[in-house]
């Protein structure tokens, strides 16, 4: 049966801290939405977020990341009777259970070994019918061979490596931010250190990375943006030579980030859209998942990093702004293929539901 309408529960991490998984989420629903205006979107999200407001669609709240939230979370699903349940990092088993015996196309998401192995356990593996790994497959690495038999007994695919998903960046969406915050094409730096409540032991990531930026434009005159985050706690300080952004929406992000000289992130999903973008960047890890990926790109020579001292962060960021060392970046991220995650979920979407676009 060909669906024109589908209907969709998104049920993302979501914690006062992080971003990421909504984010990815959102991304994802608009894509829907373009490609299937009549669909119907619905996203489940917990109470305590700050970003609630940046959700344009249906939108049921919780006491907690839904995960914890087994009953409310299934009683939703009965009641919407959706047609697929996306779980972005999120999910108990009996969550994924239920939504798979009311009929549901079940997606899992997962975006390192951690999460991946757990998606890949037979009870849940069972009532998964798509399992994204939002990793590229140099960073996290293959599974193992006793994973694919596994898989094989229960006749399930093996995980689908989508890399990073994002909305490609467009030349005229480029020129209205140009327009907005008075920069040129490769002629700024971008900083973001996630959502803006990540602490580090020095304080905000967002409050050292903004530092840096004012530092490094006072020693090059090389104007910077620094998005600080829905969740930053604090108002925006002003910088000599910093633009402040309280924060962007997702299109904008990715605008502005394929326009910038370079990057300094944090090692989220966000340095992974830079490197599909083949912008030079500085990752720094801001929260107990990302040493690893960081760890990986840096293997392949796509990024350089550093700890989450000011000083170091601003020696780096010294590094990554020599031009042969922006040079050698740029080569060895040239040879990447030029796909788009995105591109590749919505073909599963669609594979799943048997969607016809219209």
């Amino acid at each position: 049966m060909m669906l024109l309408a589908p209907k969709i529960l998104f049920v993302p991490v979501s914690t006062t801290e992080g971003i990421g998984e909504f984010m990815r989420s959102k991304i994802i629903a608009d894509e829907v939405m373009n490609r299937w205006p009549k669909a119907k979107i619905d996203f489940v999200l917990n109470r305590h977020v700050s970003y609630i407001g940046d959700c344009p669609y249906s939108t049921h709240l919780v006491d907690d990341t839904p995960t914890k939230k087994i009953r409310e979370v299934n009683q939703l699903i009965t009641e919407l009777k959706p047609d697929l349940v996306i779980f972005d990092a999120a999910g108990r088993k009996a969550q994924l259970k239920h939504a798979h015996n009311m009929g549901a196309k079940v997606i899992f998401i997962s975006q390192h070994r951690r999460k991946r192995s757990r998606g890949m356990k037979i009870a849940r593996a069972r009532v998964t019918d798509s399992h994204w790994v939002v990793q590229p497959k140099f960073v996290i690495g293959d599974i193992s061979r006793f994973d694919k038999f596994l898989l094989g007994l229960i006749k399930r695919k093996h995980p689908i490596y989508t890399g990073s998903i994002f909305t490609s960046p467009t030349s005229e969406q480029q020129k209205a931010l140009f327009d907005q915050y008075d920069i040129k094409q490769g002629e700024y730096l971008l900083y973001s250190a996630g959502s803006g409540g990540h602490s580090l032991k020095n304080g905000l990531a967002a409050d050292l990375f903004a530092q840096v930026a004012k530092t490094i434009f006072r020693e090059t005159g090389i104007p910077s943006l620094m998005v600080f985050g829905p969740n930053y706690p604090k108002s925006l300080p002003d910088l000599e030579g910093v633009i402040a952004i309280p924060h962007l929406n997702t299109c904008e992000f990715i605008n502005l980030l394929a326009g910038a000289k370079a990057a300094i992130l944090s090692g989220g999903d966000t340095m992974l859209q830079s490197i599909a973008l083949k912008i030079p960047t500085l990752a720094v890890a801001i929260s107990k998942d990302q040493p690893g990926r960081i760890n990986s790109c840096v293997a392949a020579n796509l990024i350089l990093a550093c700890g989450s001292e000011q000083l170091d962060i601003l020696t780096k960021t010294r590094q990554l702004l020599e031009v042969e060392y922006l040079k050698n970046l740029q080569e060895k991220m040239a040879v990447l293929n030029d796909i788009n995650g995105l591109d590749i979920g919505m073909s599963e979407i669609a594979r799943l539901l048997g969607c016809s676009e219209s």
